[in-house]
């Protein structure tokens, strides 16, 4: 890489680690992938694109540089080695993509990552991946809001529905 290379991936990397812009970066997980093939890192990438998560492959050296003073900062010591990043706007999805990958590769070692400011070791990156992503909880809150409503309506409806029943079976009795 030259200078104007090296100027250009670190700026591109202030704007990951920044916490403005329009959807600023909420997780970050750090991974070794040592020994991946081409093909393997390109499913990684897919399977990561899909759940809405980045996958950089970047020198040590300008992530520690643009880590200084961002809030990510306390993950600047996972840079050794041939690491990359996985990172989103979402922290759940950020952490699912990386550990899904992991437990069917046993190349692609997670070794921590950061959810904010909260620096995460590589168990604390798998527990975030068990919970349930964004899109998951925004789905249980709608289905919680709506119960009510339904029960609501069945609970209206049932009376009417009882005594069109009972006039039914009059008038069957009369008849």
């Amino acid at each position: 890489m030259d200078r104007a290379q090296k100027a250009q991936e670190l700026d591109m990397l202030n704007g990951i680690f920044s916490s403005e812009g329009d959807a600023p970066t909420e997780g970050i997980v750090v991974a070794h992938y040592a020994g991946l093939t081409v093909a393997q890192m390109t499913e990684l990438r897919r399977n990561s694109r899909e759940m809405g998560v980045t996958v950089k492959v970047t020198k040590n050296t300008l992530a520690k540089r643009a880590l200084s003073g961002s809030q990510f900062e306390g993950i600047s010591g996972l840079f050794a080695g041939p690491t990359c990043l996985v990172y989103s706007n979402d922290p759940v999805a950020t952490a699912k993509a990386a550990q899904e990958f992991a437990e069917k590769n046993e190349k692609f070692v997670v070794l921590g990552g950061a959810l904010g400011a909260v620096v995460l070791d590589a168990k604390g990156v798998e527990a975030l991946s068990k919970m349930p992503s964004l899109d998951e909880l925004r789905g249980k809150i709608v289905g919680l809001i709506q119960a009510p409503a339904t029960k609501i309506a069945g609970v209206v409806s049932a009376p009417a529905g009882q005594l069109a029943r009972v006039v039914g079976a009059y008038a069957a009795k009369d008849a």
